[in-house]
Order: C-alpha cells, then sequence, then structure tokens
C-alpha cells in the first residue's frame, strides 16, 4: 500500500515521472560518450546493438538482485511477501521483452544510424501520442478528451522547439525517420502491455526479466557478426556503461510503477521531458550552446503537463461512472 500511495499521490506522480524521464534523458549524452570512448563507428550497426543489447541485460540482472536481496528476512505471509507470488507465462513474459525492449531499441538504433539526432529527438515525442492511442484501443476508460489534446498539442510544440536548438528544422521523413517511429509506436505499446501485465507479477521483476530477454536479443543479433566483447573497457568507459545498466533499470522501473497504479492518458505527457531533457544535458555535458528555444520548450511542455493533470481531477468521476454504464 505504500508504493501505490506514493504512486498515486500528485506529488508522487510529478516525482516519479519526472526523474524516469530525466534518467532517460542523461542516457543521449552517456552514450554518445561511449560510442566516442569505446570508438564506436555509427554505421556499425551490429556493435551499437551488442553494447545495447549488454547494456539492458545487466540493467535486468541489476534489478532482479535487488529484488531478490530486498525480499530476504520478509515474512512469506505479509501482504507486500504476496504482491510478488504472481506468475507470467513465458510466452507473455516474452512478448513484453520483444515489444518493449527488443524491437524498441532495436529500430531506435537502426533509425538514428540513417537519420538525425534532431529528427530522432522530435520523433521520440511522438510517444505520447501512441501511448494514448493504445491505450485508447485497450482500455474503454482511456478516452481523448479536448484537454488531452491541447496538451498533446502544447508538448508537441516544445518537442519541435527543441529541434529549433541545433541549426534549424530539417524534417525529411525517410527509411530512418521510419523506423524511429517504429521504436516510439513500439516503446508506447510496450509501456500499456506492461500496465496490462503488472496486475499478474510484481511490476520491478517484471521489468527486469523482461528487460534480460530482450537485452540478450538485441546481444545476440551483434554477437553472430562481432563476437562476444568487440570493445575494450577502462574505468571510465565501464562507469559509463554501468551507470547506462542503472538509468535502464531505474527508470523503466519508475515509470512501469507509474503506469501500474494511473490512467495511461494521465501520465503520457511526461514522455515529452525525454527530448527536452536530453537536449538539455546534451548541452551540459557535450558543451552544446543552450538557446532560448529550450526556454521556451520546457514551457511549452510543463503546459501541456499541467493542462492534461487538471482536466484529469476534475473529469475522474465522470468516466468512472461512464464506464459503469458501458458494464
Amino acid at each position: 500500500m505504500k508504493a501505490k500511495s506514493w504512486f498515486t499521490h500528485p506529488i508522487g506522480i510529478i516525482v516519479s515521472s519526472v526523474a524516469a524521464t530525466l534518467l532517460w534523458g542523461s542516457a543521449v549524452p552517456f552514450v554518445k560518450l561511449s560510442y566516442v570512448e569505446l570508438q564506436i563507428s555509427k554505421q556499425d550497426v551490429f556493435e551499437q546493438l551488442i553494447f545495447a543489447g549488454y547494456r539492458f541485460a545487466l540493467a535486468g540482472l541489476l534489478l532482479y538482485l535487488l529484488l531478490k536481496l530486498a525480499s530476504i528476512g520478509k515474512s512469506a505471509g505479509s501482504q507486500q511477501a504476496s504482491e510478488f507470488t504472481g506468475k507470467l507465462s513465458v510466452w507473455r513474459l516474452s512478448r513484453l521483452a520483444l515489444v518493449q525492449t527488443f524491437l524498441q531499441y532495436l529500430f531506435f538504433y537502426i533509425g538514428l544510424m540513417h537519420s538525425s539526432g534532431i529528427q530522432g529527438a522530435i520523433i521520440s515525442g511522438s510517444a505520447s501520442f501512441f501511448q494514448m492511442l493504445f491505450a485508447q484501443a485497450m482500455y474503454r476508460n482511456e478516452p481523448f478528451t479536448s484537454a488531452k489534446i491541447t496538451g498533446l498539442f502544447l508538448g508537441f510544440v516544445g518537442v519541435f522547439a527543441v529541434g529549433f536548438t541545433q541549426s534549424g528544422l530539417h524534417f525529411q521523413f525517410g527509411f530512418g525517420e521510419i523506423c524511429l517511429l517504429l521504436s516510439a509506436a513500439f516503446g508506447a505499446f510496450g509501456n500499456v502491455l506492461a500496465r496490462h501485465e503488472s496486475g499478474r507479477v510484481s511490476v520491478l521483476e517484471l521489468t527486469a526479466k523482461q528487460m534480460l530477454i530482450g537485452g540478450l536479443g538485441l546481444a545476440a543479433i551483434g554477437v553472430v557478426r562481432r563476437g562476444f566483447m568487440p570493445f575494450h573497457f577502462d574505468m571510465k568507459t565501464g562507469v559509463i556503461f554501468i551507470y547506462l545498466a542503472f538509468v535502464s533499470a531505474a527508470a523503466f522501473g519508475l515509470w512501469n510503477m507509474v503506469m501500474k497504479y494511473n490512467k495511461v492518458g494521465k501520465v503520457s505527457m511526461y514522455l515529452f521531458l525525454i527530448p527536452v531533457f536530453g537536449v538539455i544535458l546534451s548541452s551540459i555535458i557535450l558543451g552544446e550552446t543552450i538557446h532560448i528555444w529550450v526556454v521556451l520548450a520546457l514551457a511549452s511542455v510543463v503546459s501541456g503537463i499541467i493542462i492534461v493533470n487538471r482536466s484529469h481531477a476534475t473529469t475522474k468521476a465522470v468516466r468512472e461512472s461512464d464506464l459503469e454504464i458501458a458494464q
């Protein structure tokens, strides 16, 4: 109940969602640093997939080990212990790993190789739209409202404004952009699917297992062509790699917990913060210049989040009554 109270409280939702998107955004500059330090070519998709696969596999292992350590000493009959006794079939778990980790990041790395970082940041923001669309199809109590549409519009304006921070917008829609769009769609569907499956098993255990399976799948593709370890790690690259694994475990864990206890439409707007944080942290870590468009983007995104959440609070009773009538 403590977890549910935190992840359903307005402050808990904001802190957890912002923390998850901040962690995801921080991965952008650190992945770029790791590519430079490990001398991974932008054209070598197999080495990129090995790096990504090992990263997610390690993240899954870390999260799973933490869960096992945390469970030591707990009473078998306690309420919290009973929350972790659910089981998920191999098929359902593999399906989630295929969508949320394997397919999302397979298309992401291929798409990013054939397009610019600006286009990748813009298209990644479409995950919010896809997430709301999938939620509407899967849950009858997740309709689009005028407030949600307005919030989505402001969020997209903010994402596009981020693009103006780097030599203007040159938006082309080719093979790379289609792959990035597919990545956003698979990521959004994976988030909704994880929420659906969270009623059967612990969210964090589900996250750990699906990342481990998906990560091993990604690595397997690259290993066939480049071997098990084409990299040469030192202290710096090792720390970066471990941090990226931590980012994956913590961000997915937090976000899936938020998704478990809240309506998808209520929290989807926070995904717009990922490209915004990515640009800001890239500016700080990589020395890129911050322009006025970043400030405007943040204002637009925050406005969209406020509109969506205020609307959710005032219309919750109406939606619940409509759901009861429909049933």
